[in-house]
């Protein structure tokens, strides 16, 4: 099936999934979740078929290593992704809302009501792991999607697509509503189909999604890379910033919501760096830092290109700052507006780094 044939079977799955009942979407979800569980070995040994061929990839350096981390699947990863679904299915019902209304005239009301958009392009990277959860998203929000997975990760895409799909149409949801773009070069098809695509949501580097944007007519949602900030301000529990900064850069550091950058008070610098650097050197990070930082703990210097850059490594940039509003300024500078955190005890500190 062509592009322009999946993207019109989706179009006509769009125009019933606006009033499918909130139990069959909820139980299409529960559902899929099921046999997301059950046929695990089956994603299991998809998955290990493409990171077999990625290993080999990455031994010719024709792909980075946090490419080939984001691609592996595991029991507890798809239990989590499971325990999403069904998170998702609890949610409460988004659709038929009533969010405004006024009175414009004798016997005219007008009402804003909320309802599905219609047809999605989802458009994402080596991580199987999104197929589920954009599609549960999707189906909960009475939407048909096209997804397109990268290559790196085409047999972990079809297995749990082809699961999604089945469940899924076996609980009454419309068939077609879901449909797995696989070859790169159909992405330009997919791009042209604005009389069929409502909204396409592309996932990867800032050169990618800057393409998207610029080759379609179709409105994009979309956001560049993580370069995530955690400022550790004047008034911090160390010990809890530290737990802070070791999660979120060791838990998983190929994901575009860890921490890249970690900005620290001078007034805590001295005893909080110390700490850091030995919790995270235990962990086998690669620690950068400005001068301040480098009198202070033995660590390779920071370039000005570290503060631009997101690694998806076990690596992170370190620096000092005088004050709230230094912090403020390296993270508008330098930062990719998608995750920033403060640890603080100050209440009045949390509220301005958030404003």
């Amino acid at each position: 099936m062509s592009v322009i044939e999946k993207a019109k079977e989706a179009r006509g799955a769009a125009l019933k999934m606006g009033t499918l009942p909130l139990g069959v979407r909820n139980n299409a979800l529960l559902r899929a979740a099921e046999e997301i569980a059950r046929r695990k070995e089956e994603i299991l040994a998809a998955n290990a078929r493409d990171v077999r061929r990625c290993e080999e990839l990455l031994k010719k350096r024709k792909i980075s290593k946090p490419l080939v981390d984001r691609l592996r699947l595991s029991d507890r990863k798809l239990e989590s992704i499971c325990e999403s679904m069904r998170s998702v299915a609890m949610l409460p019902d988004t659709l038929g809302r009533t969010l405004y209304a006024v009175r414009m005239d004798r016997d005219l009301d007008l009402y804003k009501v909320t309802c599905p958009i219609g047809v999605i392009g989802a458009i994402f990277e080596s991580r199987p792991d999104v197929l589920p959860q954009i599609s549960s998203l999707c189906l909960k929000s009475g939407n048909a999607v096209l997804l397109k997975g990268g290559s790196e990760a085409r047999e972990s895409n079809r297995a749990l697509f082809s699961i999604i799909k089945e469940a899924t149409e076996r609980e009454g949801v419309p068939k077609g509503w879901i449909q797995l773009i696989e070859e790169r070069a159909e992405v330009r098809e997919l791009l042209k189909l604005d009389e069929y695509i409502d909204l396409l949501v592309p996932r990867g580097s800032r050169e990618f999604i800057k393409y998207i944007q610029q080759h379609t007519k179709i409105p994009v949602l979309g956001h560049a890379e993580g370069i995530c900030h955690i400022y550790v301000d004047a008034s911090a529990d160390l010990k809890k910033a530290v737990e802070v900064c070791y999660d979120a850069k060791v838990q998983y550091p190929a994901v575009c919501n860890a921490v890249e950058k970690i900005l620290v008070h001078k007034a805590v610098a001295e005893r909080f760096l110390p700490m850091l650097a030995e919790r995270l050197q235990q962990a086998g990070v690669e620690i950068r830092g400005c001068p301040v930082t480098r009198r202070i703990i033995k660590v390779k210097p920071a370039t000005q290109e570290d503060w631009r850059t997101e690694y998806l490594d076990l690596i992170v940039a370190v620096k000092v700052v005088g004050s709230l509003q230094e912090a403020v300024d390296h993270i508008n500078t330098y930062g990719s507006k998608h995750t920033d955190a403060i640890v603080t005890e100050d209440r009045n500190a949390a509220i301005e780094f958030l404003e």
